[in-house]
């Protein structure tokens, strides 16, 4: 029987590519999305999934959602929101912005996937975290502590859920070539290829390949980890 994926925040460009590498692995994809509806809708259609809305700032719609999609066997925690600016002009609703996708909606989507998990005594979740998460980015304080939230909660959930067989592990993309860099000026994104030992900017295949072999049984003694695509910008 063929084993079923969620993937949240799966219209974007890192996420859309992770959908494209599990249903090439086999995985029946189920893509999330909140507002790129056709995106969502044409990448099912093009990977032969399904797609689902939910607003991950809203705990009825995440339960919905859940009940809807059944049981699963992988979640990937991938959706995320971006943030520049100084610090000093962070707003208090901004800040709750951030933490509520970046931080809240992974643990409501990882509770309510984990009962079917925990019945079966397997499973994976995969949180996507970012470099900034581990190192910190000027202008970027929300985002970097948020991010780093998810690599303490991929740390201890999996010390929780390994005696239950099921895994736990988080990406952290270094630079990678998305929407999220479109703020980014030519000189900035110029700077941090510099920066980066391999010359050059990751993209999304460069996430999305790790994030499938994290999925598969080629990693099963594999758990608790943070693993960084980062093209040696940080070592």
């Amino acid at each position: 029987m063929q084993k079923k994926a969620l993937v949240t925040g799966g219209a974007g460009g890192i996420g859309a590519s992770i959908c494209r590498a599990l249903a090439a692995d086999g995985w029946d994809v189920i893509v999330h999305y909140h507002t790129s509806k056709e995106k969502a809708h044409a990448l099912a259609a093009e990977i032969g999934g399904v797609s689902i809305c939910a607003d991950l700032c809203d705990l009825k719609q995440i339960r919905a959602m859940f009940e809807a999609v059944g049981t699963i066997e992988l979640l990937v925690n991938n959706a995320g929101l971006a943030d520049y600016g100084l610090f000093t002009d962070l707003t208090p609703v901004r800040l709750r912005e951030i933490f509520a996708v970046n931080v809240e909606a992974m643990f409501y989507c990882t509770q309510c996937a984990l009962p079917a998990m925990l019945q079966e005594k397997q499973g994976v979740i995969l949180n996507i975290s970012s470099i900034w998460g581990m190192v910190g980015a000027s202008c970027e304080v929300a985002y970097s502590a948020s991010k780093a939230a998810v690599i303490g909660f991929t740390k201890a959930l999996a010390k929780e859920l390994g005696p239950s067989g099921i895994r736990v592990n988080c990406v952290a993309p270094g630079a990678t070539r998305t929407e999220m860099l479109e703020e980014f000026s030519a000189a900035d994104l110029e700077a941090l290829q510099r920066e980066t030992l391999l010359g050059k900017l990751g993209t999304p295949s460069d996430v999305s390949h790790l994030v499938a072999f994290l999925a598969s049984e080629r990693a099963q003694f594999i758990t608790g980890q943070v693993i960084s695509p980062n093209g040696g910008f940080v070592i």
